[in-house]
């Protein structure tokens, strides 16, 4: 099959969520089909990454987009027009035109696009379309801003509404739309229920899967988060643990270690030089830090509260057999059970007492660590993925 490809970034290094699902869709697509990439991308150091996925793509485009979304002409362009943020910020003109050359020169079976935002470069055009939306972005901007001050929240308020629109509108324009959790897949029916969303899940890195489950001391901890700090979400996760879980945690547990790590981390997170408190600023290319962390650390401690989504870092957790601490929303659309797969906590009270729980019942723990790294081999291997997602292509091609 031919398949045109389209990302809002260049999918390496395994910086986000985004850019790990599509390398490890193109490593697993490109054993049986031809793939030809057009990926957004902001900076110029950016491009020498592309040299990761030729192994994997027939053909590569990059194309640039604006290096700094807070311009005074896309503020403009956001605030006069009908379109919102997020489309205006991500549009790039030499995509709209290398994607219209390319679908006029060549013949594809399926054009795949990556989030709702890259559907505005797609010409009109009779080869079918397969949007996949990794989260339902207006829920995302919703939540943040509704803690904002009344002055900042009217106008992002109004933005809102646009987002939502358009969003509707490309779920409406696709030949199909699928989502990354049967969450988000009953979220677009409830807001149309013409649309009948396949579900695509993320999954856990081939090289986070340990060969057995790994023994750790609990009477000494290392709790750990991490993720990529330029998204809202992280940092949201990242405060609340030092701000509202670590004061009640310290009182109780004389002897842990908390670290912090992430892209971006030393920029946003601030400790206040809280003893017993480690950030780790991760660059985005380490894969061999980010895998040490994760196979060192005894618990993987997740308060996440941002909607939307699968969360890749609590899938690879599991895979390393880092039992996860999280809220409801932070395990969404995973099939996790609370005390089966996890444990669950909603305020800091909570987080502290399960914490606690897990880490006094070594029974519990190993119960955890097993049932966890059971459901996601079985279920979010990027193998097993990228064939569910050759189904749907040739669904789609024979529609």
């Amino acid at each position: 099959m031919n398949i045109l490809m389209l990302t809002p970034y260049l999918p390496y290094p395994p910086a986000s969520g985004g850019q790990i699902r599509t390398h490890y869709l193109l490593k697993y697509l490109a054993r049986n089909h031809s793939i030809t990439l057009v990926a957004l991308y902001k900076d110029e150091n950016e491009k020498q990454y592309a040299k990761h996925l030729r192994s994997y793509c027939s053909e590569i485009h990059l194309c640039k987009r604006a290096s700094k979304p807070w311009r005074p002409k896309i503020i403009a362009k956001a605030a006069f027009t009908n379109q919102p943020f997020l489309i205006v910020r991500n549009f790039s003109q030499e995509a709209s035109d290398t994607i219209q050359k390319l679908l006029k020169e060549k013949t594809f079976d399926v054009i795949h696009a990556e989030t709702f935002y890259i559907m505005p470069h797609i010409p009109k055009t009779l080869t079918p379309i397969l949007l996949v939306e990794q989260t339902i972005e207006y829920k995302v901007y919703q939540h943040f801003t509704s803690s904002l001050p009344s002055l900042l929240r009217l106008p992002l308020h109004l933005d809102i509404i646009k987002l939502k629109y358009w969003e509707k509108y490309y779920w409406k324009k696709a030949d199909l739309v699928a989502t990354v959790s049967e969450f988000d897949k009953n979220e677009i029916k409830r807001l149309d229920p013409s649309i009948e969303p396949k579900v695509i899940p993320n999954g856990a890195g081939d090289e986070m899967f340990v060969k057995e489950l790994p023994s750790k001391e609990l009477s000494k901890p290392q709790l750990l988060f991490l993720g990529n700090f330029f998204w809202l979400q992280n940092v949201e996760a990242a405060k609340y643990l030092i701000e509202s879980i670590y004061p009640l945690l310290e009182k109780v547990m004389p002897q842990f270690e908390l670290i912090i790590a992430g892209q971006n981390a030393g920029g946003k997170i601030v400790t206040s030089q809280k003893k017993n408190i480690t950030i780790i600023d991760l660059d985005p290319a380490d894969e061999k830090i980010v895998k040490k962390l994760y196979h060192s650390a005894t618990l993987f401690i997740a308060p996440i509260f941002g909607p939307g989504g699968t969360r890749l870092k609590i899938l690879a957790s599991m895979a390393s057999g880092l039992p996860v601490v999280s809220t409801r929303v932070g395990v969404e659309g995973l099939g996790i059970q609370d005390n089966t797969h996890a444990v669950i906590a909603q305020s800091p009270e909570e987080f502290v007492i399960q914490i606690q729980k897990i880490l006094s019942d070594e029974a519990l723990y190993k119960r955890i660590q097993k049932n966890a790294f059971e459901l996601v081999s079985e279920n979010f291997s990027w193998e097993s993925i990228a064939k569910k997602l050759e189904n749907v292509y040739r669904n789609i091609t024979k529609s």
